[in-house]
């Protein structure tokens, strides 16, 4: 072969491996694709059809850590769709997202943590965790999300997508080693579960349980109030957001209850909490906002297991 004709010939091959990486480029999902495939999504779930969005065939579905049939579980229950508490967290590197919003089932409200993944534009995976018999108490704090979880972080501020995932797992890590140095918390960290505020409240008249409640993310911690939790396995903190320092995760906190009361450190007229509960599972989703390097809100949701429960995902 002439090499002219070589030459024609790299170059046709070339052009034709651009023309395949710019069509599955176009096949991707920005940020601003799977939000809005989020909201498909719900949509279709509320009108119990999973025909209306793209589901690629033999799409794996897992809801409260049980594998079902798309259709199936909270497909046939959802009555409305989130309509002010929402909070997205799209990861267009992996290709994924992640959500906590507030939706109902018949007349009552219910939390929603979902993962979607996605390939060509077409859902793979689809993860659904369902917080049913929400405290009225909590609901206040279910109607919309703090602010600085929707806030777009100053490029100055933010973090990169490996050091926001690091960030977010690190949270685990200090849960289980009762170590409130081992995750960057900032001092106004403040955490909610299923809309209940656990950190920051006000301090109580005079000091006893209630302490614990009024401290910061990392106070509360060393004092080991947590230390009941023995394991938390998997984790998988694989979702993260640059634009706005959010980081989603999974997982599943193992409680096998063997001590009936806790030894507490540091904190005045308490020397230990009873404990008076047996082994439990809590799956659960949690959503990091990160500013400066530092976790400044928690929002976690979840639900009760039996203990060593599976997750549908083995």
């Amino acid at each position: 072969m002439k090499r002219s004709s070589k030459i024609i010939l790299a170059a046709a091959v070339f052009a034709s491996l651009q023309s395949l990486a710019q069509a599955a480029a176009s096949e991707s999902c920005d940020r601003a694709c799977l939000q809005g495939l989020v909201d498909t999504y719900l949509a279709a779930l509320v009108a119990h059809d999973p025909a209306r969005v793209r589901i690629e065939p033999g799409a794996k579905f897992v809801e409260n850590t049980v594998a079902m049939q798309l259709g199936e579980g909270f497909w046939k229950t959802a009555s409305a769709v989130p309509t002010t508490f929402k909070i997205y967290v799209p990861d267009a590197v992996a290709q994924q997202i992640g959500f906590i919003g507030v939706m109902q089932e018949g007349e009552k409200p219910v939390e929603l943590g979902l993962r979607l993944k996605v390939r060509r534009g077409r859902i793979t995976e689809v993860e659904h965790l369902v917080a049913r018999n929400l405290r009225e108490t909590s609901l206040p704090n279910l109607q919309t999300p703090r602010a600085g979880l929707l806030a777009t972080v100053p490029p100055a501020e933010r973090s990169s997508r490996q050091a926001l995932l690091k960030i977010g797992a690190s949270y685990y890590d200090a849960l289980v080693n009762n170590d409130g140095s081992a995750a960057p918390f900032a001092d106004d960290c403040l955490r909610r579960e299923n809309g209940m505020q656990t950190t920051g409240n006000p301090p109580p008249a005079t000091p006893g349980r209630g302490t614990m409640g009024a401290m910061g993310c990392a106070a509360q911690l060393n004092t080991q109030v947590m230390s009941y939790i023995k394991r938390i396995e998997p984790r998988r903190v694989e979702i993260a957001d640059v634009e706005t320092g959010l980081v989603f995760g999974l997982s599943q906190f193992r409680h096998p209850m063997e001590e009936k009361s806790l030894k507490i450190v540091g904190v005045a007229g308490v020397e230990s909490v009873d404990m008076p509960f047996k082994p439990f599972d809590l799956p659960a989703a949690h959503i990091y906002k990160v500013q400066g390097g530092k976790i400044h809100e928690i929002e976690a949701m979840g639900f009760t297991m039996p203990y060593n429960s599976k997750t549908g995902w083995e």
